[in-house]
C-alpha cells in the first residue's frame, strides 16, 4: 500500500455492494438453505471493493453501505416504477437470483417498509450528508462510485451475456461527470495496461437525488473493475495481487483529479 497518495477532500467514495452481511431478522426472507444464499452471494457481491478504493483514505470521505444488496439495493431506484431492474425482480429489494430463480419469499408492505426505514432512507441520507458537507467546504464534490462486475456475465445480465468484458469500465451522467474526466481515466488505466470500456457493461453515475440533474457542482463518475483481476471469484478470496491492483486504481484516479480541472459553474 502507498500511504502518500492523497484524495482532495471533495471526493467522496460510494461503495453500495462490498457487504455480504445478511440480519438474522431478514434471513427468513430468502427461499434459499445456507449453502445457495452463500453461493447467491458470492456471485453478486462486490468483494473487497471497500479496500479496493478506499484503503488509507478518511472515513468521512466514504459512504459505505453495511448489509448486503441482497437484503435492499441502495443503488436502486426506490420506486419499482421508476427503476428498469424491477422487470428482473432486481428493484430495490430483490425476489429474484443472479439466475433469475426465486430468491425471496413475497413480502408485506410492512416488510419492505421497515428494509426501507432500516438501510436505504439512512444510507442515502448519509450519502446527502457528506456531499453537502464537500459542497460547503469545497464548493464542489465529486462522487466515485466504486464497483466490481464477474468476469463473465450473469444471466440476469440479459444483454452482456457472452461478451467479452473489459478490465475496467468507466460510468459517467451526461449532467453530472465533467468534461475530460472519463477520457483522463481511459488514457491512465489504459497506460497502465488495463483493457477499458465507457459505460459497457454497465452505464451511468450515481449522486444523492437531492442534486440529480440540479447541481452542477456535483460532479460523478463510476468505477467497475473485472473481480478476476483481483479475486477468486468462486469464493471471493483475494489474489496475491490485490494491493497491486488497488495501487493501480489508487493511483489512477488520483492522477485524474489531479490532471482535470472538476469546474465551478
Amino acid at each position: 500500500m502507498n500511504s502518500e497518495l492523497n484524495y482532495p477532500g471533495w471526493v467522496i467514495f460510494h461503495v453500495p455492494h462490498d457487504s455480504k452481511w445478511i440480519p438474522d431478522e431478514v434471513r427468513n426472507q430468502f427461499v434459499l438453505d445456507d449453502v445457495e444464499l452463500e453461493a447467491e452471494l458470492c456471485r453478486m457481491t462486490d468483494h473487497h471493493t471497500l479496500e479496493l478504493f478506499t484503503s488509507l483514505i478518511p472515513t468521512n470521505q466514504i459512504v459505505y453501505a453495511p448489509v448486503s444488496r441482497l437484503v435492499v439495493d441502495v443503488e436502486r431506484f426506490e420506486d419499482d416504477s421508476d427503476e428498469p431492474m424491477a422487470e428482473r425482480g432486481m428493484g430495490v429489494i430483490y425476489s429474484c437470483t443472479s439466475g433469475l430463480g426465486e430468491l425471496r419469499r413475497i413480502i408485506t408492505d410492512e416488510e419492505r417498509r421497515i428494509l426501507l426505514e432500516q438501510y436505504y432512507y439512512p444510507h442515502h441520507l448519509r450519502l446527502t450528508q457528506t456531499v453537502d458537507t464537500a459542497l460547503s467546504l469545497h464548493g464542489k464534490c465529486l462522487v466515485v462510485d466504486c464497483h466490481s462486475f464477474p468476469s463473465h456475465a450473469l444471466k440476469y445480465e440479459l444483454d452482456n451475456v457472452g461478451k467479452v468484458r473489459p478490465d475496467i469500465c468507466i460510468g459517467t451522467d451526461d449532467f453530472h461527470t465533467p468534461p475530460g474526466l472519463a477520457e483522463e481515466l481511459v488514457g491512465i488505466f489504459e497506460g497502465q495496461g488495463f483493457s477499458v470500456s465507457l459505460n459497457s457493461p454497465f452505464a451511468g453515475a450515481l449522486v444523492p437525488m437531492k442534486h440529480y440533474r440540479k447541481n452542477q457542482n456535483v460532479h460523478a463518475l463510476m468505477i467497475e473493475v473485472n473481480r478476476g483481476l483481483y479475486c477468486d471469484e468462486k469464493t471471493g478470496l483475494k489474489c496475491d495481487n490485490f494491493w497491486e491492483i488497488s495501487r493501480l486504481i489508487r493511483e489512477a484516479l488520483v492522477q485524474s483529479c489531479s490532471s482535470v480541472i472538476l469546474p465551478l459553474p
